[in-house]
């Protein structure tokens, strides 16, 4: 396989376990398989001299590759389990592609089940981590719809009790503003994706996302979900 020569390359984690949507990374999405948005929108984008996915899944493989992504590679089981952070799994694909001799300085990790992704936030965030100097990753988050401060718990007896007992006064626009990762794509440099655990530390940025642009795609609930929200967002993409 000949080599990258370019400064940046994304790259897709698809494994083929998943336990509570089986197959979701190949299910279909509006006549789609659903990790095909997300190969899709980064091949458009013009940011990336290739695309590849890391799996340990035939199917996905061959999905992939009718796609447009490449497959230089198989992920290990011990990191295509329910339990293998983003993280290794993205440090172990730019190890085995710098093994390959690919050439690259940044690698941007798109989640194969963000269809709601777009090549203008992917640009955001690879102008922010071009010109930051210390930036080891930026992340897509979006704000809580309703102050974090102002939460609550159910205690083991079953009653209500809040979190920041001393904010049960403060009015919701004296809180501040709380931000959670919008879980579609990671900037990062090789070597952060290789030496570091998690994405959150001082040299992480934020490319802000609207909430209505967000959903995780986890539970049968979620796809639901994520399937009314697209027919509102992108009704020129659906078939």
């Amino acid at each position: 396989m000949t080599p990258t020569t370019s400064s940046s390359i994304a790259i897709i984690p698809a494994r083929g376990g998943s336990k509570r949507i089986p197959r979701k990374n190949v299910r279909l999405f509006f006549g789609k398989p659903m990790m095909a948005w997300s190969i899709e929108v980064a091949l458009r984008s013009g940011l990336f001299s290739d695309v590849v996915v890391s799996t340990d899944n035939d199917e996905i493989a061959e999905t992939a590759l009718r796609l447009g992504a490449k497959v230089p590679f198989r992920r290990p089981l011990e990191l295509a389990n329910d339990h293998a952070p983003t993280v290794p799994v993205i440090g172990h694909a730019v190890t085995e592609l710098e093994k390959q001799d690919w050439k690259f300085e940044w690698a941007c990790c798109i989640y194969a089940t963000a269809p709601f992704i777009t090549a203008e936030d992917l640009r955001a965030g690879s102008e922010l981590i071009r010109s930051k100097a210390d930036a080891e990753f930026v992340i897509p988050v979006t704000e809580f719809p309703f102050p974090i401060m102002r939460s609550l718990q159910i205690a083991p007896e079953g009653n209500l009790k809040m979190f920041w007992p001393e904010h049960e006064l403060t009015r919701s626009q004296d809180l501040e503003p709380a931000y959670h990762d919008a879980g579609q794509f990671y900037w990062g440099t090789k070597v952060a994706f290789t030496t570091r655990q998690g994405f959150f530390n001082s040299r992480a940025y934020p490319v802000v996302l609207p909430r209505y642009r967000v959903n995780d795609i986890d539970t049968e609930e979620d796809w639901t979900r994520a399937e009314k929200l697209f027919e509102l967002i992108r009704p020129d993409a659906v078939v």
